[in-house]
Formats: structure tokens, C-alpha cells, sequence
């Protein structure tokens, strides 16, 4: 019976979102109160459990997730991003270039939102792509893979975020298995995808170019806008590899951890940005605080999604849903990374949000960490993996990238939903490859 409630309300989801277009905070709170009623909880009980949801899933990461927003904005706008991009791409010749803008997209999506990362520079590598004579998918698709694989694997992204505090993993070595599992994929769904490819060739978008070339003059050098860039993941990487081979009571590992620690790292993060992405560049400070209230509101309704995940999440847990799921699984042989997977997979058709589907997967899953013992990081990667499987037409992705690249809806099923899925699947497997060598 709790499983056949469970499935009601995501069904309830799928129509609010879906069918009434109900903003995906308000559907997640209303189907949360709802199923809390519906599985017994009381309403003072229910409410309290949105409140608790909401508060513990935002609490640590509003932090992490404003700070990456700051860094990413304030990277695009003093030119860095476009720096690393022409540098990497200037590098090779004609033959590598879709190499080059899939590392490009790799390192620069890091600190970048999906949405955001794919409107700023997608526009940037066509205008490299036209200047080149060669077919736009050449370039835009290597971008569009490493910058989707930095969204489902890579802290600070909101989403890998929220499901490791919601799994109760360690962000900076989820971080470091996202980096194993998220390069291969980015390669396989990238650069090794486009001949699948060979016969789509549309014609250049009109009017799609960038907006916004900066001079060479005007941008930051290519050294200082990769330190910075990747500063988050040097210290978070730092930390995890001092946790996993120096002993605890060792002042090298607490100083590494204390400044690799997720919240941590990306202030420094930050405070380096506002020189080598500010103040270095002669950007006065008021025209660097005008970025940061950008990026605040860029990730606020994020943040409230996320939250409203959360509120989901409590109100399985404390209605004993969790545990239901839990004591199923007792017996069972299916490992639960595939079943975080193929959960989330089966929530991502079904919703289309790969936020919305990990954060309705954590809410199930998380009892199953502590009865099996499973790495709650290598569970973080299971879940980002399914929640980005097919790119279904119910994803604004999906049509972000049929419209940018000027495809027919059946090319971008055979571009883009393969893409997608091609992501997903080297995923999980990459989790299961990193389970079986023993990784904790």
C-alpha cells in the first residue's frame, strides 16, 4: 500500500508539472503534504517534516551553491571563460577540435550551471565553428555532453550536491569519483558520439553567434583562469586523497580537509575569482557585487526546488516509506545502485526535471545506505546517472537543444536522447566499475 500511495503522488507530479505547468516548487510541496496525509502522518506532523526537509537539504547547500554561481558568473563575464575556450580550441588543429571543446565544456561547466553554461557559450564555439567552415553539431555537441556530465556528477552543481547531503556522502570525494566516471562519459557521449551523427547536418542558426567577443586585452591569461576555474575541485581533490591515505591525527590531512571542506574551498574559491577575475582586470568592486546579486538570483529558485526535493524527502522518510522500501529489499540480489538508477531513470521520463527525479530517488533510497553498506558517494553518482536518462521532450533540455542547433524533433530524439542516455548508461557503469575495484 505505501509503494501504490508513492506512485500515486509521483504520478500527481508528473501532472502538476507536466500537464498544469505548476512551478516545480509549489508541486513538490503540495504533493509532499499530500502524500504525507495519505501515508498517515498527521498534518502537524507533515508540516513539520516540509519545514525539517526543506531546512536540512538548503542548510549547507545554499552556500556551496551560491558561491559556484558567483564564481561562474564572474568567470564568463571578465572573459575567462571565453579564455580557456580559445586557448584549448587555439591549440589544436582542425582534426581535434571537437577534443579540445569537449575539455573546454568540461573545465569551464564545472563552475556553470547547465542552462546557463549552454546559453553563454554554445554561442561562443558556433562563432568558432562558422569561422572554421565546419558543421555547428562538430562543436556544440562535445560542449553539450561535458557540460550535461558536470551537471549529473560534478559538485557544486545543485544536484549531485543535494543528494550527497541528503545520502550523508562526502562532496569531495563524490567529486573525485565524479571526475573518474565523468570524463569517459563526456568522451563517449561527446567526441566519439558525433558520428553517429554523420548524417544530420543542419544548417547554421541565424543570429546565434555571441554577443559578446572580448578583446584580447580584455580577458584574464589562460593560467590564472584555469587555477581559478578549477580551484574548487584542486582542494576538494586534495582533501578526499588526504582522507583516504594519511592517518586521521596528521595536521597535513585536518589542514587539507579543513580548506577542501565543500564550503570552504569554493570561498577560496571566490576570494581568488574577485582578484584574477576582478580586481586584477581593473573591474571596480561594485561592478563585481552587481555579479553577485546575478548569480543569486540565477540559482534562487533552483535553491527552492532543491528545497521542495528535500521536503519530499522528509515526508517519506519520517511516514516510513523509506523503510518499506527498505525492509523489500532486505533479500533481494538487485545491487542498490541500480536500483537508485533505474528508479531515477523511470522518475526522469516520467517528470523530465533530472533535479526533480534525483531528488524523489534520494527520498527512497537513503534508508538503503546504512542497512547495506553501500559507498553513499558511489549511490550520489548511481542516482545523477539515471536522472539524466533519455532527455525526454518533457525536459526543457530537449528543446533548448533542438532549437540552438535548428533540428527537426526527430533529429534531436536521435542527437540529443541518445546523447543523453549514452551519459546515463557509461555512468552506471562507471559506478559499478568503481564498486567492484572496492571503493568506499
Amino acid at each position: 500500500m505505501p509503494l501504490l500511495i508513492l506512485a500515486a503522488g509521483i504520478a500527481v507530479l508528473f501532472i502538476l508539472i507536466i500537464g498544469f505547468r505548476i512551478n516545480s516548487f509549489l508541486s513538490l510541496i503540495l504533493v509532499s503534504l499530500a502524500l504525507g496525509r495519505a501515508e498517515g502522518l498527521p498534518f502537524a506532523k507533515v508540516m513539520q517534516s516540509i519545514e525539517a526537509g526543506v531546512g536540512s537539504t538548503l542548510g549547507h547547500l545554499a552556500v556551496v551553491v551560491t558561491f559556484g554561481a558567483i564564481l561562474g558568473t564572474w568567470m564568463v563575464e571578465s572573459g575567462g571563460a571565453q579564455r580557456i575556450a580559445s586557448v584549448l580550441i587555439g591549440a589544436v588543429g582542425r582534426k581535434y577540435l571537437r577534443w579540445a571543446v569537449c575539455l573546454s565544456g568540461f573545465i569551464v561547466g564545472i563552475a556553470l550551471f547547465y542552462e546557463v553554461g549552454f546559453v553563454l557559450l554554445i554561442p561562443l564555439v558556433f562563432t568558432i565553428a562558422i569561422g572554421a567552415g565546419i558543421s555547428v553539431l562538430e562543436v556544440g555537441v562535445p560542449m553539450a555532453a561535458a557540460l550535461s556530465v558536470t551537471h549529473c556528477f560534478l559538485p557544486p552543481h545543485p544536484g549531485p550536491t543535494a543528494i550527497a547531503v541528503i545520502y550523508g556522502a562526502n562532496i569531495g570525494r563524490t567529486l573525485l569519483y565524479g571526475i573518474l566516471i565523468g570524463i569517459p562519459a563526456a568522451i563517449v557521449a561527446g567526441p566519439l558520439f558525433l558520428p553517429v551523427m554523420k548524417n544530420i547536418r543542419p544548417s547554421a542558426p541565424k543570429g546565434i553567434t555571441a554577443s559578446k567577443v572580448f578583446k584580447e586585452e580584455e580577458m584574464p591569461g589562460f593560467l590564472p583562469s584555469l587555477l581559478t576555474a578549477l580551484m574548487p575541485v584542486i582542494l576538494m581533490a586534495a582533501a578526499s586523497i588526504a582522507s583516504l591515505t594519511l592517518p586521521a591525527e596528521s595536521e597535513v590531512r585536518q589542514a587539507l580537509e579543513f580548506i577542501g571542506n565543500a564550503d570552504m574551498a569554493l570561498l577560496i574559491a571566490v576570494v581568488v575569482a574577485f582578484y584574477t577575475f576582478g580586481i586584477a582586470r581593473g573591474i571596480s568592486t561594485p561592478v563585481l557585487m552587481d555579479g553577485v546579486h546575478k548569480a543569486v538570483g540565477t540559482v534562487a529558485m533552483i535553491m527552492l526546488t532543491i528545497g521542495g526535493g528535500g521536503a519530499l524527502k522528509q515526508v517519506l522518510v519520517d511516514a516510513g516509506v523509506g523503510k518499506y522500501i527498505q525492509e523489500m529489499m532486505a533479500h533481494s540480489a538487485v545491487s542498490p545502485y541500480i536500483l537508485a538508477w533505474l528508479t531515477a531513470c523511470l522518475l526522469r521520463v516520467a517528470v523530465g526535471s533530472a533535479t526533480v527525479a534525483a531528488l524523489t530517488t534520494g527520498g527512497m533510497m537513503v534508508p538503503l545506505i546504512a542497512s547495506t553498506g553501500v559507498s553513499p558517494e558511489l549511490m550520489v553518482l548511481a542516482t545523477g546517472a539515471g536522472s539524466v536518462f533519455a532527455g525526454p521532450p518533457n525536459d526543457p533540455g530537449f528543446w533548448m537543444f533542438k532549437e540552438f542547433f535548428n533540428l527537426s524533433v526527430k533529429e534531436t530524439v536521435k542527437s540529443w536522447c541518445v546523447l543523453e542516455t549514452a551519459i546515463s548508461l557509461v555512468g552506471i557503469g562507471g559506478v559499478m566499475a568503481l564498486a567492484a575495484l572496492g571503493l568506499h
